[in-house]
């Protein structure tokens, strides 16, 4: 398979929660050729999940989305990241708590760090959240790719807990809000 380097792809790195929902949220998008999930932005390498779990070890579960920019674009991508999640909560998704779990852009070029501030600005101006978001916006550095486990995790377990009560309502409104960006069948 063809990957970003080749020139025809491009790679955007989001951590939005626990891998898996955000993970199964891009896997639909029409345009996306993977995603990974693993761990970033931290200071310790070759992290393993316990590890990340502990919350010391500065990673946040992240995933490495590598999409065909004539298909999809940052922009649509950014859109429905910020769509997905709650932005206004600092570390911290739902019932997930710790760093692990912050809302954060890892940029890989300049064009996408002025891209993801602009939209972070925008977000604020609008008043579209009640309280201010607080996405992290960071250079990309080192992704470490999660356990073979992780990978497809809900896709491979629908019907474990928290696939059934978290990532599926989640995946359900994604499919209906962002209908039109979907796979085909």
């Amino acid at each position: 398979m063809e990957n970003a380097a080749s020139g025809n792809y491009d790679t955007a790195v989001f951590g939005s929660g626990c891998f898996w929902c955000t993970e199964a949220i891009f896997e639909g998008l029409n345009g996306v050729v993977s995603v990974e999930s693993g761990y970033t932005g931290g200071n310790v390498p070759n992290p393993t999940y316990e590890a990340v779990c502990s919350g010391k070890t500065g990673h946040a579960e992240a995933c490495r989305i590598v999409y065909d920019p004539k298909i999809i674009s940052y922009d649509e991508l950014l859109e429905i990241f910020w769509k997905t999640h709650n932005p206004t909560t600092l570390n911290q998704q739902g019932n997930d708590v710790g760093t692990q779990y912050r809302s954060v852009v890892f940029y890989q070029n300049e064009d996408q760090k002025k891209k993801a501030e602009y939209y972070k600005e925008e977000l604020n101006k609008s008043g579209a959240w009640d309280s201010p978001v607080v996405t992290e916006i960071a250079a990309f550095n080192k992704f470490y790719k999660a356990e073979v486990y992780h990978q497809h995790y809900f896709e491979r377990n629908p019907y474990q807990g928290y696939c059934s009560f978290v990532i599926a309502p989640k995946v359900e409104k994604f499919r209906k809000v962002f209908k039109d960006k979907l796979k085909s069948a």
